[in-house]
């Protein structure tokens, strides 16, 4: 068992004064029971100064959690601090050298079209084209070599999420939230939403069900240095219908299949299902944005894992 703090900053500084804001966030952590980690949800604290004037939480349609808050008060800046611990069980370690057997992509993508059970219902949503995450020729074009005939479904995700790690160079400020999976193609360079959307296009360009999944990923400091405050940041990445074993992480920035380094917030059909933060005030004037995360490994007690 791992279990982690998360403290995620958002700040917002306004040119002119702002007399009401409405806000909308998902940036509070979701249990999650999958074959390669289990997470519990140990406490999560929202902080908002200057206080908001009235708040309320709810589940949205994919069952993540949503806090809405309104200020009603002039303010020169908006800082939202969140707050949480997790536990993370490890289940199944997926080496991408090793996967477990799955049926061929050809019939998985079939019976997403034709079996009628729920757990088959609830993921043909996520064979559908979204607004972040097209159906488009190009990124068929580019799934197919990753399938073959008669791979199993399992195998020639894993293979596609290792070309998208190693034909793509991860370049921070290339593109925006905007920016279509088409151009990223042809440019061949992004960030892990950038990829997370390829790969759920590409993945369901050939009729398979992907979801995009967003939380954080736990990083390290080169060795012998420290690591430094607010150096962590949002991460995002991919979930595929398996059948057989459900619902199987991979992140196509790192190349892996996530085991326990992974932190989950929430999953929908693109990033627009699980925006971090959004919302509108009433001012004039330009704004400025500064976000901070900090993902801290906390020891857990030998009697708390016997």
């Amino acid at each position: 068992m791992v279990r982690y703090q998360i403290v995620h900053k958002t700040e917002y500084i306004y040119e002119e004064a702002a007399s009401l804001c409405y806000n909308e966030t998902r940036l509070l952590p979701r249990p999650v029971t999958g074959p390669q980690f289990q997470q519990t949800v140990q406490e999560s604290h929202v902080s908002v100064q200057p206080i908001w004037d009235d708040s309320r939480e709810r589940t949205d349609y994919f069952g993540n959690r949503v806090l809405y808050y309104t200020i009603r008060q002039p303010h020169a800046s908006m800082t939202m601090t969140v707050t949480s611990q997790v536990e993370i069980t490890p289940g199944q370690t997926y080496p991408v050298t090793a996967l477990p057997a799955s049926p061929p992509w050809e019939e998985t993508a079939t019976r997403l079209r034709t079996e009628t059970g729920p757990e088959w219902m609830d993921a043909r949503q996520f064979a559908l084209a979204s607004p972040h995450a097209p159906i488009l020729a190009e990124a068929a074009r580019f799934a197919r070599a990753s399938f073959p005939k008669g791979r199993s479904v399992l195998a020639g995700a894993a293979d596609l999420m290792t070309r998208i790690y190693t034909d793509f160079d991860f370049k921070p400020g290339v593109t925006t939230i905007s920016t279509p999976i088409d151009e990223v193609l042809r440019t061949r360079a992004g960030v892990c939403q950038d990829f997370a959307h390829l790969m759920l296009g590409s993945l369901r360009a050939l009729g398979l069900a992907a979801r995009y999944v967003s939380g954080y990923l736990e990083t390290t400091p080169p060795p012998g240095q420290e690591k430094l405050q607010g150096s962590d940041a949002s991460h995002a990445w991919c979930s595929l219908f398996v059948p057989g074993l459900g619902w199987v992480d991979l992140d196509p920035t790192n190349n892996i299949l996530p085991h326990d380094q992974h932190i989950v917030l929430g999953w929908g059909r693109d990033y627009g299902d699980v925006t971090p933060l959004k919302g509108v005030f009433y001012g004039e004037g330009e704004h400025a944005l500064r976000v901070s995360v900090d993902v801290i490994r906390l020891e857990v007690r030998a009697e708390e894992t016997a």
